[in-house]
């Protein structure tokens, strides 16, 4: 991965913590990594507790930053959870996967769309 396309996600990132924190989440874990892969967001809202990957795009010209969590990364999403609640030894009732759309601006705020339970 480049440099520039590094620091494209993690602005992303920073924007879609920002976002879930102003709408009342409480991020518990950002950028949680296994040999399996990495989690970029987890966050309870009330007692559900959301496992959120991050897409950002400057436009959808080539499909909505959501399309690109479907199938295989949409299962090793799972997967992850899974390992990530077996080494934190947490209980969630509820869990949920959740997609955050961060769209860049020339100048002002980001675009933020927050697809809750988005598979």
């Amino acid at each position: 991965m480049t440099g520039l396309r590094r620091a494209v996600g993690a602005y992303g990132e920073r924007c879609a913590v920002r976002h879930l924190t102003e709408a009342g989440l409480r991020v518990v874990a950002r950028n949680w990594r296994c040999p399996y892969g990495e989690i970029d967001i987890i966050a309870w809202e009330g007692e559900v507790l959301a496992f959120c990957e991050v897409k950002t795009r400057r436009s959808a010209r080539y499909g909505t930053p959501a399309e690109a969590v479907l199938g295989r990364k949409a299962r090793r999403l799972r997967r992850l959870a899974a390992e990530w609640l077996r080494d934190s030894d947490t209980h969630a009732e509820q869990v949920r996967f959740d997609v955050i759309e961060v769209y860049p601006a020339r100048s002002g705020a980001a675009r933020v769309e927050h697809l809750r339970s988005a598979f």
